[in-house]
């Protein structure tokens, strides 16, 4: 009951500092403070958003697509990184220095290139995609995998366990917390990447739809698209927070 009403607590706090924040951009937009053309007020976003909401939901569509296929196919990839580098020493060695540069070059750098190679279809997208939201799942789960504890797998070898005996009820288990942690940011990366390809080509998205309103000077349709993506964000965050108690039951999330 206590943390039920801590919850609550917390919750309307976070809408609380919310409307503030709402209601201080409607006053500096009515005063004139910042120009019209600039910043739209949150009431033309939300005039906006009602008023391109199917054409919106098409658009979204699409987004929604590329970021599901590359977030499996990034997930699929960096969890078999993960379980490849903690099995196999040099593996690690080698490829563990290679994982993190790819994370050092911009992917605005990248999407060009991408474009370039495999055209304005939707193989670029996912493919920076997948380079986008992996390597949290790598260094997540590999973390996780490296740091099940020695004495319950010398027990185990003990009693005559084998290399996938202890990985499936020993290693296995204990990275789960940091895989489900992994994938909440690659679950919010995804819809980002996925966006963030759509600018540079594309025929449908968000992306696309953001570069379309921008060359007209629609910043309030912008606006609209921006807080869409960041509920989508959320929504995705959420159901990564459900399929986590689903599958870790033995084990409250949000303690």
């Amino acid at each position: 009951m206590r943390k039920r009403l801590q919850n609550i607590t917390s919750t309307i706090n976070t809408l609380a500092a919310l409307l503030v924040l709402l209601a201080v951009w409607q006053i500096v937009c009515v005063l004139g403070i910042v120009p019209g053309y600039m910043l739209p007020s949150p009431v033309q976003v939300a005039a906006a958003f009602v008023e391109e909401f199917p054409l919106l939901m098409s658009h979204l569509r699409v987004t929604l697509t590329e970021a599901f296929l590359g977030l499996l196919c990034g997930v699929a990839f960096g969890f078999a990184m993960a379980v490849l580098m903690d099995r196999f020493e040099g593996l690690y060695r080698a490829v563990y220095p290679l994982v993190v540069l790819t994370q050092t070059v911009p992917t605005v750098a990248i999407a060009p290139l991408l474009v370039l190679w495999f055209g304005y279809e939707m193989l670029p997208k996912i493919i920076l995609i997948v380079i986008t939201t992996f390597f949290p799942i790598t260094v997540g789960v590999l973390t996780g995998l490296r740091s099940a504890d020695k004495d319950t797998m010398n027990l185990l070898r003990s009693m005559g366990a084998g290399r996938m005996q202890i990985f499936r009820y020993v290693k296995l288990p204990g990275a789960m917390g940091q895989f489900f942690s992994s994938l909440r940011i690659s679950a919010a990366y995804s819809v980002v990447g996925a966006v963030i390809s759509e600018w540079l080509g594309g025929f449908n998205g968000l992306g696309v739809y953001m570069t379309r309103v921008k060359k007209a000077f629609a910043f309030d349709k912008m606006f609209a698209v921006i807080f869409l993506i960041s509920i989508i964000s959320l929504l995705l965050m959420k159901l990564v927070d459900y399929l986590q108690k689903k599958c870790m039951p033995w084990e409250d999330t949000h303690e």
